[in-house]
């Protein structure tokens, strides 16, 4: 025999420890069966999403199922969304809670409207964010079945980006380049309930009491809305009429995201 050739029964011990290790492996694989999820969610989640790298740059695409699906992952791939802050002509924001239908955070209450531009030319366009603004304008309408012709992509004000990481569960997680609008307008609501549980209007000054109501029903915020609420959202509910000194284009904000966990509490 050749030195350094094993034997052929030490090859197939290897072989088998081999197996083993990757048999091992497979089953810390968080198992996934997407017949449990809703029809309607589990198409979705061929879309294309946009990914990006940490400055935002287009680096391709994957499918929403690969942006989310976080298997035997830590973290999940980085792509773009956004994030609709809607105040009526009483300056009270539109609140959504979650349908239990939705894959990521399901039940949660959330800001008016959140999810992502898909890689199509009209969502790509970066001058002044157009791309993303068509997108959010997009999902207004299918969530909510608020109107092109009613909110319009001049009454997205675009104000920031913010950059976080949340898991929902074992399977899945939101790992994004997350767009910040803010719209002022009086709307005509169509609610689309696979995605949309419930909705409501809430004021500056009641925002406190719907906090405690949601605490008492046991039912949490999103974590990206949990951290605008309490970091930034006063801030610009008192500046909705000069949002200028709030705007901050140049610069991705970075969350304190490995505190997030899914209640949306840190």
């Amino acid at each position: 025999m050749r030195p350094g050739v094993k034997p052929l029964a030490n090859l197939l011990q290897i072989g088998r420890q081999n197996s083993q290790a990757l048999w091992n492996w497979l089953m810390r694989v968080p198992r996934l069966d997407e017949r449990k999820i809703d029809p309607v969610q589990r198409l979705l989640l061929d879309d294309k999403c946009i990914v990006v790298d940490h400055k935002d740059f287009v680096i391709g695409t994957k499918t929403k199922r690969d942006c989310h699906y976080l298997g035997n992952n830590s973290i999940t791939p980085l792509h773009r969304a956004f994030s609709v802050f809607l105040f009526n002509s009483k300056n009270e924001l539109l609140l959504q809670q979650r349908s239990m239908c939705k894959v990521t955070f399901p039940g949660k209450y959330s800001n008016t409207c959140c999810s992502h531009p898909s890689y199509v030319y009209s969502e790509l366009e970066e001058k002044n964010a157009l791309g993303v603004k068509r997108a959010a304008q997009h999902r207004l309408q299918y969530e909510l079945g608020i109107s092109p012709k009613e909110l319009t992509l001049d009454d997205l004000f675009y104000l920031t980006r913010f950059h976080y990481f949340a898991a929902s569960n074992d399977h899945w997680a939101e790992h994004e380049i997350d767009y910040v609008f803010i719209a002022r307008k009086d709307v005509t609501l169509h609610i689309n309930p696979n995605e949309v549980q419930d909705y409501r209007y809430v004021s500056k000054e009641g925002m406190e009491e719907f906090l405690e109501n949601c605490e008492s029903r046991d039912i949490s915020l999103t974590p990206w809305f949990h951290m605008i609420l309490q970091r930034h959202l006063f801030d610009w509910w008192e500046n909705l009429n000069d949002l200028s000194s709030f705007v901050e284009h140049d610069r991705i904000q970075e969350l304190n995201f490995h505190t997030m966990i899914a209640d949306g509490k840190t």
